[in-house]
């Protein structure tokens, strides 16, 4: 399941980020990887203190939670702390696969988050820098090769192999962060947002079908049987 969103951050948005993006300070990506994970990572990350990644994170998350689309796709639970990434010229992140389980800080305390999804939001536009690509490959869902405009997001399972193609001109930036959803199958969710998707389909183009009500206790029904909190 590779799901693309765009428009996530409007413009005004995305020049309040892009703002808060150029007062941060900047550190060495490998820190925050595993011991395997740094030595294929070379990017830098923003500095997980001071009020400039918790203003950023607000913004982000505010602007996801406010999208049904969103929401409809990820059904998330718990998300795991945004941060945030540039790949100067020459740095990649090499072929990797994330951890299964994020700790996390929230309110003094360290939670356990399981990865289902993984999230890349743009904030640079393609055109501001030269390759960079995200690339995956999935047994399931197969290939995928992602380099988006600024403000779209792509979704992924966080279980496939993937990885951020070198940086040959300019900079890339993007936020990054993984969701446990309440659905843990990618099939399943899958499945849910289709179903989602033809209720609203639905509904537009015949409003009052009793049928919309019927899939829509469906859906509610579905979500109750599958879903884990």
């Amino acid at each position: 399941m590779f799901r693309t969103i765009h428009n996530i951050l409007s413009p005004d948005q995305l020049a309040a980020c892009r703002k808060l993006i150029a007062e941060a300070s900047w550190v060495d990506g490998r820190a925050s990887a595993g011991a395997t994970a740094a030595r294929k990572k070379n990017n830098s990350e923003i500095a997980k203190t001071g009020p400039v990644l918790n203003q950023l994170r607000d913004v982000i998350l505010g602007a996801l939670m406010s999208r049904q689309e969103f929401v409809a796709t990820a059904l998330p639970a718990r998300i795991v702390s945004l941060s945030f990434s540039r790949y100067d010229n020459g740095q990649s992140y090499g072929p990797h696969i994330d951890a299964g389980i994020m700790h996390d800080t929230e309110g003094g305390y360290v939670r356990r988050v399981r990865t289902d999804l993984a999230a890349t939001l743009f904030i640079s536009d393609p055109g501001e820098y030269e390759g960079g690509e995200l690339r995956m490959d999935d047994p399931t869902y197969g290939h995928g090769n992602v380099k988006l405009p600024a403000g779209d997001i792509v979704l992924y399972p966080a279980s496939s192999l993937h990885w951020v193609e070198p940086v040959t001109k300019g900079a890339r930036l993007v936020s990054f962060f993984w969701i446990q959803s309440l659905v843990r199958e990618n099939s399943l969710r899958s499945m849910l947002q289709d179903l989602d998707g033809t209720i609203q389909q639905l509904n537009l183009s015949s409003p009052g079908n009793p049928a919309s009500v019927k899939l829509l206790g469906l859906y509610h029904n579905l979500l109750r049987l599958w879903s884990e909190t």
